[in-house]
């Protein structure tokens, strides 16, 4: 049985997920059953021969070709799940889990749940005693989320709640430390969002796009009761060092999305006004969002 942590320890046992690595580092996932066997291009390899074997073993297939085994990391696993909708990748979802503070027994509300990669690390970091509401308007996302989190926790997690439905029209009352929203138009959930975030509690918004970011900044502000939001965008870069040869690798994880993150203020509190002008532009005849205080409705003219 799994632990809640999703950590298993110990021999490999029949009914675990092993992933198997060859000499030029391909993958393969692999549910260990016993009497089953894993074909390769080089022959089989037969799962009672990694069954009880310690983590970290090598097998041969019946070609001659080794394997290393080990169990999937919980970033391995996030990026190779199944998926409906697109994941938040390991690289953002350390510096989420960083840059809002997360901690054991935060109440943490998520919009979408998507394919369940963010509920996966939240759950870690809130542990048992924590609470993540995590909401999905999509039910076939929402199946695909429970399916991924049960997998790798091995059994429902007890601090987790899925809820189905539009967050603007079916959030509870709960107040929760921490929010993320991971969708099309957050701008939209701001006002929900900031009735049930504690003072002092933080917020994110993942978004893809430019527009969506400036969008998403300027609700905050217009909004009053947030910090000075924040963007940051995130990118690896691997590097290959053999000998000589050092040098940039191939496996550079770059753009995925923007993250916004501001704090809620006390209630009755508005942020103080921006002492910077906005830059010349900024706000042009076009411009249909909402505009920070200060900001007239019409450019200036002449």
């Amino acid at each position: 049985m799994a632990e809640l942590n999703g950590v298993r320890t110990g021999p490999f046992a029949a009914g675990e997920r092993v992933a198997l690595t060859d000499a030029k580092g391909r993958r393969h996932s692999i549910v260990l059953t016993p009497g089953g066997t894993f074909h390769t291009t080089r022959g089989g390899i037969s799962h009672d021969t990694l069954i009880g074997a310690p983590e970290g073993s090598v097998v041969s297939s019946a070609g001659g070709s080794a394997y290393l085994a080990f169990r999937a990391l919980m970033e391995e696993f996030t990026v190779t799940m199944p998926r409906g909708a697109a994941v938040v990748y390991p690289k953002d979802a350390a510096h989420i889990l960083v840059q809002t503070d997360i901690f054991p027994g935060a109440r943490v509300l998520e919009a979408g749940a998507g394919s369940g990669a963010l509920s996966i690390f939240l759950l870690r970091a809130i542990g048992q005693h924590g609470r993540l509401y995590s909401y999905e308007r999509r039910a076939d996302f929402a199946a695909i989320a429970r399916r991924n989190v049960e997998s790798f926790y091995g059994e429902p997690h007890p601090a987790w709640e899925l809820r189905e439905g539009d967050l603007v029209e079916v959030i509870g009352p709960e107040e929760v430390d921490r929010a993320f929203l991971d969708m099309l138009a957050p701008w939209e959930c701001i006002d929900v969002v900031g009735d049930v975030l504690i003072a002092g509690g933080m917020l994110c918004c993942y978004v893809a796009t430019t527009t969506q970011l400036g969008r998403t900044m300027d609700t905050l502000r217009v909004h009053g009761g947030f910090t000075e939001p924040k963007a940051h965008e995130l990118s690896i870069r691997e590097w290959h060092a053999e000998g000589l040869a050092i040098r940039p690798g191939h496996g550079t994880s770059g753009h995925t999305g923007f993250l916004v993150f501001a704090r809620r203020l006390a209630p009755g509190v508005t942020a103080p006004l921006r002492r910077r002008r906005p830059a010349p532009g900024a706000y042009g005849p076009d411009y249909t969002g909402p505009r920070p205080a200060g900001v007239p409705s019409e450019p200036a003219q002449g």
